[in-house]
C-alpha cells in the first residue's frame, strides 16, 4: 500500500474562510492568508500527498448479533444472514471479536486456537461467511489473542501440572517464593499462585501470559495466523499488542521492551507474508505517538486511534472544534516516517471496551450524528461498533456494552434476536432498533448510511489525507478540514452547534474556490455568492 509523499503536517492551506456568528481569535497555530488576487497563478491540478486508501469496518460481537438456531446466542450464520444489512449500510470490512473455543462469554481466553467456538458454529460456517462476504466486497478480519491463553488451555494445564512438561517454558511460571516484579502493567499484582508455583497473568488469573522468549511459542503463533489466513480470513485485529513484553508498569515504556514488542510483530508479519502478503493487521496499542509509530515498520497496517475517539466525542458533546486537521496531519507525519507511507489510520467512536457514544452523549441524537459525521469524514478505515449506528446505549461493566443487537421495535424481539443476556441499557427497543429506523430518513441509521455512501463515492473522502484549513476569525462552533488526494480535494465543514452558522469563502492559490455543495446532511444548507449558510448540527462537503 505504498503511496505518495506525505503532505507535511504543518502544511499551510492558503484558503481563507471568514466566519460570522460566534467568533474568537485564531489559534496560534493557524496561519491565514489574504484572498487570491485576480492575477494569481493557476491552481495545481495535482498535489504530492500521501493517500490512505480506506473502507469502513464494522465490529461484531457474534454472541450478541443475530441467532439462527434458536438458542439465544448469536452465531456465524447470523452474521451471514445480515450481510445484506451491512452491505446496505455501506461497510467494506467486518471485524469479528474472538470466535475460537473459549470457556468465557467474551472469548479473549482461548482453549484452542484452531477451533471455532461451538456456540458460534463450525469452520464450514465461517468459510461460508467469508465466501458470502467476499461476494459483496466485504473483507473479514478476526480477533487474534496471542498475548495469553485461557488457564483451561491444555498447554497451560500440562505446564502447571508437570515441571518437566514441554509447555512449561511456554508460560512464565516461577516458584511461589521467587522475587519478581509485582507492578502489573494494567494495575495490581500480575502473579497468581498455584500450589508451590505462581504464574504471570497480567490481565487476570484466568489468562496466563505466554512467554515469547520461547522460540516454540513464536513458531506456534505464526502457524496459527497462517492457518486462519488459509481458511480465507483477510487479516487480524491483534489484542493487547503492546503487552507481549509490556508486563510491568515500570518497564513497559522502556526502549528495550518496546523494541522487543516491535521485533515480535515484525516476525509475525513476515510469517504471514508467506501465506498472504496483503493480510491486514490492526493492533490494539493504546499509547502515545512515539510508542505506536514503530509498529507501522514492517508489522501493522493500522493501530486504533484511541485518543481521537475521545476528542471526537468531546467535540460533539461540547459543540466546539477540536482542530482535527492540524493534529491529525502532525500525527500522520510521525507515522509516515515509521511506515514509509504504508500505514492507514483507524478512527472510531467506541468498541467493546469503552462506553457507547449514546451513553457518553447522554442520549443526544443530534450530537451523536455530529460525532458520526466527523468519524466518517476522517482519513483511514473508520470502525463502527455494532449497534452504534442505531444509538444503542451501554456503559461499564463490559457485559453491558456488549448487549444484544436490537433488530425489532417490539421489546419482545423476533426471529434472530439474541437473548443470551438481559439488556439493561436497551430494554425498550422502540426507536432504537433496526426495524424502526430502517425507513426513517431522519434516523441515526439513515444518517450513517448517508455518510458512508458519500465516503464510498468520493475518492477524497475515502482515500485522501487531511490538512488544516485556516480562517481569519475563528468560529469554534465550526469544525473544518480539507480532504485531499493527488487529483481531488474537498472541504468538509461541520456545524457542531444548535445555531445556524454562516461563513464567507474566498479562493485559495493552492485549492482554488470551493464553489459547489456536493453533499449536505440538511437540505437547507446553501452557498450563495460565497456565503455559506450551515444549519444546526449539520455537515456540508464542498468542491
Amino acid at each position: 500500500m505504498k503511496r505518495g509523499l506525505r503532505l507535511a503536517a504543518a502544511l499551510l492551506l492558503t484558503a481563507v474562510l471568514i466566519t460570522t456568528g460566534c467568533s474568537s481569535n485564531s489559534p496560534a497555530n493557524n496561519v491565514s492568508e489574504t484572498a487570491v488576487p485576480a492575477t494569481a497563478p493557476p491552481v495545481q491540478t495535482e498535489l504530492a500527498v500521501d493517500e490512505q486508501p480506506g473502507k469502513v469496518f464494522y465490529e461484531i460481537f457474534v454472541r450478541s448479533f443475530y441467532d439462527t438456531d434458536g438458542d439465544g446466542i448469536g452465531d456465524l450464520n447470523g452474521v451471514t444472514a445480515k450481510l445484506d444489512y451491512l452491505q446496505e449500510l455501506g461497510v467494506g470490512g467486518i471485524w469479528l471479536m474472538p470466535i475460537t473455543a473459549s470457556p468465557s462469554y467474551h472469548g479473549y481466553d482461548t482453549t484452542d486456537y484452531y477451533a471455532v467456538n461451538p456456540d458460534y458454529g463450525t469452520l464450514d460456517d465461517l468459510k461460508n461467511l467469508i465466501a458470502e462476504a467476499h461476494k459483496r466486497d466485504i473483507s473479514i478480519i478476526m480477533d487474534l489473542v496471542v498475548n495469553h491463553t485461557s488457564n483451561e488451555h491444555p498447554w497451560f494445564k500440562d505446564a502447571l501440572a508437570d515441571p518437566a512438561s514441554p509447555y512449561r517454558n511456554w508460560y512464565q511460571i516461577v516458584t511461589k517464593d521467587e522475587k519478581v516484579k509485582a507492578d502489573g502493567a494494567v494495575g495490581g499484582n500480575p502473579w497468581h499462585e498455584s500450589g508451590a508455583d505462581k504464574y504471570l497473568g497480567v490481565f487476570w488469573g484466568g489468562m496466563p501470559d505466554l512467554n515469547f522468549d520461547e522460540p516454540k511459542v513464536r513458531e506456534e503463533m505464526i502457524k496459527i495466523g497462517q492457518y486462519w489466513l488459509k481458511q480465507g480470513v483477510d487479516g487480524f485485529r491483534l489484542d493487547a499488542a503492546k503487552h507481549i513484553y509490556g508486563d510491568f508498569s515500570s518497564t513497559m515504556s522502556t526502549p528495550d521492551v518496546q523494541a522487543a514488542n516491535q521485533s515480535w510483530w515484525q516476525q509475525f508479519r513476515s510469517g504471514l507474508n508467506e501465506v498472504n502478503a496483503d493480510a491486514y493487521l490492526i493492533g490494539e496499542v493504546w499509547d502515545s505517538l512515539s510508542v505506536i509509530a514503530p509498529y507501522f515498520d514492517k508489522a501493522f497496517n493500522s493501530a486504533f486511534h484511541f485518543d481521537l475517539a475521545g476528542r471526537i466525542l468531546g467535540a460533539a458533546a461540547n459543540e466546539r472544534d477540536a482542530d482535527f486537521g492540524f493534529s491529525l496531519a502532525r500525527a500522520y507525519s510521525v507515522y509516515e516516517k515509521s511506515s514509509g507511507g504504508s500505514f492507514v489510520d483507524a478512527p472510531f467512536l467506541s468498541n467493546h471496551d469503552q462506553n457507547r457514544p449514546m451513553s457518553v452523549l447522554n442520549g443526544n441524537v443530534s450530537q451523536a450524528k455530529m460525532a458520526a459525521a466527523i468519524l466518517l469524514t476522517l482519513p483511514g478505515n473508520p470502525y463502527i461498533y455494532y449497534g452504534e449506528e442505531l444509538g444503542m446505549k451501554g456503559a461499564k461493566p463490559d457485559e453491558l456494552i456488549r448487549e444484544p443487537m436490537v433488530w425489532y421495535s417490539d421489546p419482545q424481539g423476533g426471529e434472530g434476536q439474541t437473548t443470551w443476556e438481559t439488556s439493561e441499557h436497551n430494554t425498550s427497543a422502540g426507536a432504537i432498533s433496526v426495524q424502526a429506523q430502517q425507513t426513517d430518513e431522519q434516523s441515526l441509521l439513515s444518517h450513517y448510511r448517508k455518510l458512508i455512501k458519500w465516503r464510498n463515492e468520493e475518492a477524497a473522502l475515502r482515500d485522501g489525507t487531511i490538512a488544516e484549513y485556516t480562517f481569519e476569525s475563528a468560529n469554534p462552533k465550526l469544525s473544518l478540514y480539507v480532504r485531499i488526494t493527488q487529483k481531488e480535494r474537498v472541504l468538509v465543514v461541520h456545524n457542531l452547534s444548535s445555531e445556524l452558522q454562516s461563513a464567507i469563502l474566498t479562493p485559495s492559490d493552492r485549492y482554488g474556490s470551493f464553489t459547489t455543495i456536493a453533499h449536505q446532511t440538511d437540505p437547507t444548507a446553501s452557498l450563495t455568492n460565497d456565503n455559506l449558510s450551515i444549519p444546526p448540527y449539520s455537515t456540508v462537503i464542498l468542491k
